[in-house]
């Protein structure tokens, strides 16, 4: 079983880090780059990691839990499916993790075991090119899916210094849909200034970027050049051990389990609305969804995220001028039917 070191080191094949993120949460890809750093990817052996009970809750960042609630989180890790593309234009689609306990070991401590799925192990252990490696303080600090994933994206070239990458093709890498944010302006903004901003100031890169090569009808821009740098100006470096505190007096001063739901629900917004905004849009989920629902946070940042992702899909093809009042609008009794 896999021993925690102080300063983990992920190794991961370029083939995974090429894969589309399959909308994880940010606390997803955050347990994600935790199991990875808490393998040894030359030592199929250690593919079973165990987390004490307490680290798995500050690392998913959950509030007060039973063992109802455990098996949302732990059931929609299990969920979590790649597609590896093969040569002839098809793929092979299976699950990062096959099995997950939730048990007390024999001094009645609660732990989270976690087991990595067959088909995967090829893409986790025992390869010998073809990879690259970083630190985990990297990914600790990092408040969105896409700033993390952009910086494995660009962390994977960072020898070489620049990558040409299509815009759709990135899309697709960050998790983001074709149709979503099609006027670049909008997907500077929300998309590559915010993730140049967080990695500069929290990771061990730094990136610029232009336009690349022949643009498409009208002066589309379709491809993107990215200039990677070493990064020296970053916020100090954090230890897994010393995230975990963090999280815990975090927890500490935020003890109502409303404001746990609303900090979990900030992110399916991508962080562009405050928490008193989504707060609001809270309130309308709390008068229409089913218990079912709003017993669930996983589903309830489901839910959001649809919307939120509904709104800018929308707002490509017409501008929303008022976005927050536009996602309060189409939070609506439909899903009850």
């Amino acid at each position: 079983m896999a021993v925690l070191k102080k300063r983990n080191v992920i190794q991961k094949r370029n083939v995974l880090n090429e894969i589309r993120s399959n909308s994880m949460t940010i606390q997803e890809l955050r347990f994600f780059s935790i199991y990875l750093s808490k393998i040894n990817a030359k030592d199929i052996g250690t593919r079973v990691v165990r987390f004490p009970i307490n680290d798995f809750k500050s690392i998913m960042e959950l509030g007060r839990i039973d063992i109802n609630y455990m098996k949302n989180v732990t059931n929609s890790l299990l969920c979590k499916i790649v597609n590896v593309p093969d040569e002839r234009g098809g793929y092979t689609g299976f699950q990062l993790f096959k099995e997950c306990t939730v048990s007390q070991d024999d001094s009645g401590e609660w732990y989270v075991e976690i087991d990595a799925h067959d088909k995967a192990l090829p893409l986790m252990f025992e390869f010998k090119s073809h990879y690259f490696t970083y630190q985990l303080w990297n990914a600790l600090r990092l408040r969105s899916s896409n700033q993390l994933r952009m910086y494995e994206i660009l962390k994977q070239y960072e020898k070489i210094g620049s990558r040409v990458v299509t815009i759709d093709a990135l899309k697709n890498l960050l998790g983001i849909g074709k149709s979503e944010y099609p006027r670049f302006g909008d997907f500077k903004n929300r998309v590559l200034d915010a993730c140049k901003e967080a990695l500069t100031e929290h990771t061990d890169i730094k990136f610029t970027y232009e336009p690349y090569g022949k643009k498409g009808p009208g002066g589309k821009i379709l491809n993107l050049i990215f200039f990677i740098e070493r990064n020296e100006d970053y916020t100090d470096q954090l230890t897994l051990d010393e995230f975990i505190a963090e999280q815990v007096e975090e927890s500490n001063i935020v003890l109502s389990p409303y404001n746990e739901r609303i900090d979990l629900l900030v992110g399916a917004c991508d962080n562009e609305f405050s928490a008193d905004e989504v707060s609001v849009l809270y309130e309308k989920m709390l008068e229409f969804l089913p218990d079912e629902i709003l017993s669930d946070g996983l589903r309830c940042y489901h839910y959001l995220r649809q919307k939120y992702k509904e709104m800018v899909m929308r707002s490509n093809k017409t501008n929303i001028s008022h976005r927050f009042g536009y996602v309060k609008g189409i939070i609506v009794p439909e899903v009850s039917q």
